[in-house]
């Protein structure tokens, strides 16, 4: 081990990966904790692009020295990059003291691989921030992107509860909602809760696209609700691969699972028993409605916005522009239904529930009708 040199008594942060993510847990910890944020990305042109938008202090020209120099190093890259980059950690002069996590959504091959790496000689303590934007890139990086989202965090069996509350410290400035699980329950419970209804979404979106090729009116009419209900389905086919090879023991049980679901949904359907199929949506419907509204879960939440425009040249930009001058961020825009001459619906999506409700008001105090 060695140890390592604080710049003018800050904490030394080491951010490998400068995405989304591990953009907006560097603006939280640069806005709250006295920290350098040094930044590496093995696209150095996106850590070139953190440093110019002011999200590390900067970028990282030797690797191995910033990382044995490093208090706190955060590997915010993909589950398979990760494990390689771990690996190449390991063979470094790490400071004694040092914190390692990563932002990987899933946590026992992290935490098998952390514990046969260091053995508990270095704190390795998985995390999990559990939000999301529907856009991608540290241009999109927030400070308030985590706030009141659930930031799961997987120790070794080894670690301190000082080492545990250390790390939320310096992790505060998300203002997550930490929660502290083993690896396996994580994965199982992120298995149910988000990896698998990816899956889910994929395969309806394959299924309408099998029996679109033999109707092209379904095409047309899947421009609506079916849009919205399969959104997840648009993630990164990359990352998702990851996540499913990651997570594979978990989802093949939920998936057996699944096929008895269906199996007994299609026998009550076959019943013809109105009182059976009624049950089957309320009880579905019963359980919904009672899940917490404003909490962040796995999966990001949609923020959606419904104006009635008519469909004249600019009738969208004026809208947008409304937005724009509150400094309001757009996540989506997409017309629902738009018939020359005739009334049509812009649905625009937000970041945040705050986001929407700044948006309806302005726009209602320009005579637009929202819902």
């Amino acid at each position: 081990m060695k140890a390592g040199v604080k710049v003018d008594g800050k904490k030394r942060v080491l951010l490998i990966g400068t995405g989304l993510i591990g953009g907006s847990i560097a603006l939280a910890i640069r806005k709250e904790t006295e920290a350098v944020v040094i930044g590496y990305d093995i696209n150095n042109e996106q850590a070139e692009k953190a440093k110019q938008l002011s999200v590390i202090d900067k970028v990282a020209t030797n690797f191995r020295k910033e990382a044995e120099c490093a208090e706190l190093i955060i590997l915010a890259s993909p589950v398979e990059e990760t494990i390689k980059i771990m690996r190449e950690l390991a063979t470094y002069q790490l400071k004694e003291n040092v914190l390692i996590t990563d932002v990987g959504s899933t946590k026992r091959n992290i935490m098998n691989l952390a514990n046969e790496l260091w053995n508990g000689d270095i704190t390795f303590i998985g995390g999990h921030p559990m939000a999301g934007s529907h856009k991608t890139g540290v241009e999109s990086a927030k400070a308030h992107l985590l706030e009141n989202a659930f930031y799961v965090l997987t120790p070794q069996p080894c670690t301190s509860y000082e080492k545990i509350e250390e790390l939320k410290d310096l992790l505060k400035g998300t203002k997550a909602n930490f929660l502290v699980l083993d690896a396996a329950e994580h994965d199982y419970i992120v298995g149910v809760v988000s990896h698998f209804p990816h899956i889910i979404a994929s395969g309806l979106v394959t299924h309408v696209k099998k029996h679109a090729n033999r109707n092209p009116f379904i095409n047309i009419l899947a421009a609506g609700g079916f849009r919205d209900i399969t959104r997840i389905a648009s993630s990164s086919p990359r990352m998702w691969k990851d996540i499913v090879l990651q997570n594979r023991d978990n989802l093949l049980d939920l998936l057996d699972d699944w096929i008895m679901e269906i199996r007994n949904i299609q026998s009550i359907i076959q019943t013809g028993n109105e009182h059976l199929i009624a049950g089957f949506f309320e009880e579905a419907k019963t359980y919904r409605d009672a899940l917490p509204v404003r909490s962040k879960g796995a999966i990001p939440a949609y923020y959606d916005l419904y104006v009635d425009v008519i469909d004249q040249t600019g009738a969208i930009a004026r809208i947008t522009g409304l937005i724009a001058e509150q400094e309001i961020d757009i996540t989506n825009l997409n017309i629902i239904e738009a018939r020359e001459g005739l009334l049509g619906v812009l649905r625009v999506s937000f970041q945040t529930e705050a986001d929407l409700s700044n948006a309806r008001k302005i726009l209602e105090q320009n005579g637009y009708k929202t819902f």
